[in-house]
C-alpha cells in the first residue's frame, strides 16, 4: 500500500516534464498559530480545471488560527490549497491526492 508522501511524490514527478517544474511545484510550510500550510500548483496539470469541493473542518469564524482540531482545503487561483493545525500534514497531503487519484 502507498502512504500519501508517496502518492504525491508519484504526482509531483509525473508533472515534471521539463517545464513544469521551473515555474511550478509543490509548497509545504509552516504557520505561527500553529499548523501546517501546502500549496501545489495545478497550472498545466490535468487537474487544472477539475472540480473540488472545499473541506471546512473546525474552522467557525476567524477562530479557526486558535483552534486545537481544524483543518481547511480548496483550490483557489489554480493552486490547491491546504491548511490544518499540527497533527494535520499527512491529512491535507491525503486530501490532496486523493481528490488528484
Amino acid at each position: 500500500m502507498t502512504n500519501a508522501i508517496e502518492k504525491l511524490n508519484n504526482w509531483y514527478q509525473a508533472q515534471c516534464n521539463g517545464d513544469w517544474e521551473h515555474s511550478y511545484g509543490v509548497k509545504i510550510d509552516t504557520l505561527d498559530n500553529p499548523g501546517w500550510l501546502v500549496k501545489i500548483d495545478l497550472i498545466d496539470t490535468a487537474l487544472d480545471s477539475k472540480g473540488f469541493s472545499e473541506i471546512a473542518q473546525g474552522i467557525e469564524g476567524s477562530s479557526h488560527l486558535e483552534a486545537a482540531d481544524w483543518l481547511h482545503c480548496y483550490v483557489s487561483d489554480r493552486q490547491f490549497v491546504g491548511a490544518g493545525d499540527p497533527s494535520k500534514l499527512e491529512n491535507i497531503i491525503k486530501v490532496f491526492v486523493d481528490w488528484a487519484a
